[in-house]
């Protein structure tokens, strides 16, 4: 008999000071000082993926105490949405404000599994923000919706290293 699992919710005891103390508050893009905001947040058992408003993806690894930085390659813009998913590989999905969608598959220490940051693109489906991102269990599906109903349904093979 299959059995119905309990929701499962994170909690910290203590303030996550040294988690906002490594995301800038502030960027200096030429002559102008531009604010960050955090813009979306997503949590499991060893990471904490925060989205900010400059297109900065920063990923705090639990275990090694360590904060990481992601970008989208070219125009700089919010990240609305970002889901993780520690399966055989650790994943995390972004969305943007205009509609483009990044994955990356982490570096794992563990033997025969990748050695090196890998992101896979999925671009031109969505036109709109990016609302809501879902994995399915195993990591080889994502689904993606965005503010005017639309969702897509993206099946990735990390051993191919395409996303369809």
């Amino acid at each position: 008999m299959a059995s119905v699992s309990e929701p499962v919710t994170f909690r910290e005891f203590c303030p996550l000071y040294y988690l906002l103390n490594a995301i800038p508050t502030k960027i200096q893009k030429g002559f102008r000082s531009i604010v960050v905001y955090l813009t979306a947040l997503d949590t499991n058992g060893d990471y904490i993926a925060v989205g900010s408003s400059i297109g900065m993806l920063y990923l705090y690894c639990r275990h090694l105490n360590q904060m990481r930085k992601y970008n989208f390659e070219g125009k700089t813009e919010s990240i609305t949405v970002v889901k993780l998913l520690s399966c055989f590989d650790d994943l995390v999905a972004a969305g943007t404000a205009s509609g483009r969608v990044a994955v990356f598959q982490l570096v794992s220490s563990l033997p025969g599994r990748n050695k090196q940051l890998r992101r896979f693109d999925v671009t031109g489906i969505h036109k709109n923000s990016i609302t809501a991102l879902a994995w399915s269990p195993n990591g080889m599906k994502l689904f993606s919706g965005d503010d005017k109903g639309k969702i897509v349904y993206s099946s990735l093979d990390l051993d191919q290293t395409y996303v369809l």
